[in-house]
């Protein structure tokens, strides 16, 4: 199997390379979590309190979701929020979640990755230029190729986490 940012959407050449880095970094959250019992997927981490992979990929579909709708150019739907819930709670962290199976949690990110597919099947390379705001207290702009690259390397960026909880998971239970 060659490796490559390619996909077989009708996209334009820099959108469709930006998509497909989404998707791949996607298919490796799934494997690297698929088989993850509830146990593990509710792990917090061996002093109790580090994010679980449940928060984590919560985490990561709130945050794609809320880029799609500003690549979009829309606010999220109050309906679609409280589906997918605050990206913090009133804290600054990230919202507690418990029970939510790996295919719930696998399932509702899909939904966003169509979202997605659909706005990208849209944009122009052209239009990746169009600046959009983000952040929270702090706003700040970006263009829409570092929106979608961003997507790719934040969720890239939780493997990491998700990987560290799975040794240390493994760990506790010798």
């Amino acid at each position: 199997m060659i490796n490559d940012l390619h996909t077989n959407e009708k996209m334009s050449p820099v959108v469709g390379m930006l998509y497909a880095a989404v998707i791949e970094n996607s298919d490796r959250l799934k494997l690297i979590t698929d088989g993850m019992t509830q146990t593990e997927i509710d792990y917090k981490g061996p002093k109790h309190n580090a994010n679980s992979t449940a928060q984590l990929i919560k985490h990561i579909s709130c945050v794609d979701l809320n880029w799609v709708y500003r690549l979009k150019g829309e606010p999220v739907p109050h309906d679609i929020i409280e589906k997918y819930g605050p990206m913090l709670d009133q804290e600054k962290k990230l919202p507690m979640i418990e029970g939510q199976s790996w295919l719930q949690l696998m399932s509702a990110y899909d939904q966003v990755l169509l979202l997605l597919r659909e706005v990208c099947l849209q944009l122009t390379d052209a239009e990746l230029l169009r600046k959009v705001s983000f952040g929270h207290e702090d706003e700040k702009t970006a263009t829409i190729r570092w929106g979608l690259w961003h997507m790719a390397d934040h969720n890239r960026y939780h493997q990491a986490h998700i990987n560290q909880l799975r040794k240390s998971y493994q760990e506790s239970r010798k």
